[in-house]
């Protein structure tokens, strides 16, 4: 007689982000019955609720309250913002509300089941249930499967210097709740959350002070891209304090006092509030994973082939967890890999070109080979550079601060890389990614018509230049 506390699947996919409900829902396309297994309420995961999306929606309003202060420069005033931090909040909320619902209703259509608890590996194809308190008696308990896709993602790390149990000490969860609008506030990392979500204060009216202990902004990013994203945070933030590292936040009644300690950095200061976003470790602790045979590396992350595969036949993973770089795009194609070679495809994430934006003002986005990297492999590479102040269309915005990069084989003349700097770069990319993953030539990218005049003439620009003969940029083609 089959156990009522206990039900059997094809697929237990563990997580219901980006990777974990593309999963779910690949399966299904392909006939393969999945079950959807979160403590979250509401599907989405980390991206929907408390990352990509309402960061997006905050950062769209930063955006707008910087717009309207730039008009000025064009002969257009507008009067001192009123921001009623209760409707921006309603704003988010039904952005994300609305989102989930429709994630559910896909779930329903799709005949995806889902379970509200924590799953953990009691074996290699048993998943206990702790179901939330207002879960019935009738409820499962456990889960047998076939196959588990694991796809957890990660969550904000803080150091234990700085792990401070005070409301003022935030992270990028508590940050994105908009408690209020500080009128001093320390972000401690100039990574991309840290920067995006100073951004969004920062129009809002605070002062913010970013401390990042490495020598420059964006660590890692292309330092051409990053030059015009910190020349403009100079002018909106009260400071930048690179090479820096904050020792101590002391909580006082007046505010939280931070011991700084880096050249140009004061030994003290005082802010209202603080954001740590030093950067995000990978879920895999406490899922029983001791009970598989799936294998982690010394980061947390789970190991894993091209094929999503981990080192136990039955258990896949996707997503934040089983790697860099911890990108939402990222587990939405690795979740699809892994249920193509579950049904027996011959897939492998085998991508060359994996896009990165940071949603600043400017944006930044690249993908693919960057100078930096091929410099550190010896790589023979030709270098483009193609600056807004020769684009049309930068002008009529007055945002000629941006650049457009290619990287460049110099004897295939294949396309190697793209980076770009300025207004709505995250959404130029996709063409640079296309051009990567298909090995396309720069003369085909240069001879592509590109409307006019728009941005994105200045990748078929950036193109023509590697031969010499950029329309609006003169910089013959040395020989």
């Amino acid at each position: 007689m089959p156990d009522p506390s206990q039900i059997t699947t094809p697929l237990a996919v563990i997580g219901d982000g980006p990777g974990g409900y593309a999963a779910a829902f690949h399966a299904a396309a392909l006939g393969l019955k999945a079950t959807l297994i979160s403590p979250e309420p509401e599907p989405g995961g980390v991206c929907l609720h408390r990352g990509c999306i309402p960061s997006k929606a905050l950062l769209h309003v930063a955006r707008l309250l910087d717009d309207a202060r730039h008009a000025e420069t064009f002969g257009v005033t507008f009067g001192e913002p009123k921001i009623d931090l209760d409707r921006l909040r309603a704003f988010k909320a039904d952005v994300v509300t609305r989102l989930a619902t429709g994630v559910a209703e896909l779930c329903r259509r799709r005949k995806v089941d889902r379970i509200h608890a924590r799953a953990t590996f009691a074996d290699s194809s048993t998943l206990t249930l702790n179901l939330s308190g207002e879960a019935s008696a009738s409820e499962p308990r456990a889960v047998r499967f076939e196959h588990a896709i694991l796809a957890t993602g990660s969550s904000p790390a803080r150091p234990a210097t700085l792990d401070i149990d005070d409301p003022r000490i935030m992270d990028s969860s508590t940050a994105l709740e908009l408690p209020d609008v500080p009128g001093t506030l320390l972000v401690i990392g100039g990574g991309y959350i840290g920067l995006e979500l100073g951004c969004v204060y920062a129009a809002l009216g605070s002062r913010v002070t970013v401390v990042e202990m490495t020598g420059g902004l964006l660590p890692g990013v292309d330092r051409d891209l990053v030059r015009p994203l910190k020349a403009r945070l100079t002018d909106r933030f009260e400071a930048i304090h690179t090479g820096t590292e904050v020792r101590r936040l002391e909580p006082r009644s007046d505010g939280i006092l931070a011991q700084l300690h880096g050249d140009g950095a004061p030994t003290e200061a005082r802010f209202d509030r603080v954001l740590v976003a030093v950067g995000r470790r990978p879920n895999s602790r406490d899922l029983g994973l001791e009970n598989t045979h799936v294998r982690l590396d010394d980061h947390g992350f789970v190991e894993v082939d091209d094929q999503q595969r981990t080192a136990d036949p039955r258990i896949l993973a996707v997503g934040d967890v089983a790697g860099e770089p911890m990108l939402a795009h990222k587990a939405t194609r690795q979740a699809k890999v892994a249920v193509e070679v579950l049904v027996g495809q011959p897939a492998r994430f085998d991508n060359v070109a994996i896009p990165a934006v940071v949603f600043t003002d400017p944006e930044l986005a690249w993908c693919g080979l960057t100078e930096t990297q091929a410099k550190a492999e010896g790589r023979k590479i030709k270098a483009i550079r193609y600056p807004w102040a020769a684009s049309g269309r930068a002008m009529t915005l007055g945002r000629t601060e941006g650049q457009t990069k290619l990287i460049i084989d110099p004897e295939t003349e294949r396309v190697l890389g793209v980076g770009i700097v300025g207004p709505g770069a995250g959404e130029l990319i996709a063409e640079g990614v296309l051009a990567v993953e298909s090995g396309t030539l720069a003369r085909d990218l240069a001879k592509a018509i590109h409307p006019h005049p728009t941005l994105s003439e200045t990748m078929a620009e950036a193109a023509d230049a590697f031969y010499g003969h950029a329309t609006h940029l003169y910089r013959p083609k040395r020989r």
